[in-house]
């Protein structure tokens, strides 16, 4: 029984000729439309630097210390928030800032309302003429 399941083992190479040509012509083609060197460097994949090899690493290192130190006192000077506050810079509101625009907009729509109010119960001029707040040739709905 042994030697019947001897002749059924299938010897076919794990890796075929004809694979080993496809392969190999799959890495020409891939070869072929490799980007350039300063597509690389572009691409912040390659580093864009004349320095030699043995000292990129070190010249990298410095480069994001200056970067962070650069960081560092941008940060220490930015003025505080009361400030930027009375530079109209931020809002004055302590609303979550998802709802600072509602709020923005309520309040915009509050003063107009409070200005409409105001419009209506402000004194006709002939009510202002009399109080000697105008003139008489200062009103505005006397005819000329």
């Amino acid at each position: 029984m042994a030697e019947a399941a001897a002749l059924n083992v299938d010897k076919t190479p794990i890796s075929p000729v004809r694979e080993g040509l496809d392969r190999r012509n799959s890495l020409e083609k891939h070869l072929q439309h490799r980007p350039d060197v300063q597509d690389l460097k572009n691409r912040h994949i390659l580093l864009d630097t004349s320095t030699a090899p043995a000292l990129q690493a070190k010249a990298l290192e410095l480069e994001r210390q200056r970067a962070t130190d650069n960081l560092k006192k941008g940060l220490a000077q930015r003025p505080d928030r009361d400030s930027l506050i009375e530079r109209n810079i931020l809002p004055d509101s302590t609303a979550a800032p998802a709802l600072q625009g509602h709020q923005k907009e309520l309040e915009k729509h509050m003063r107009a309302d409070s200005l409409e109010k105001g419009l209506q119960h402000r004194p006709s001029p002939e009510e202002l003429v009399k109080k000697g707040i105008l003139d008489e040739d200062e009103n505005p709905l006397k005819e000329t």
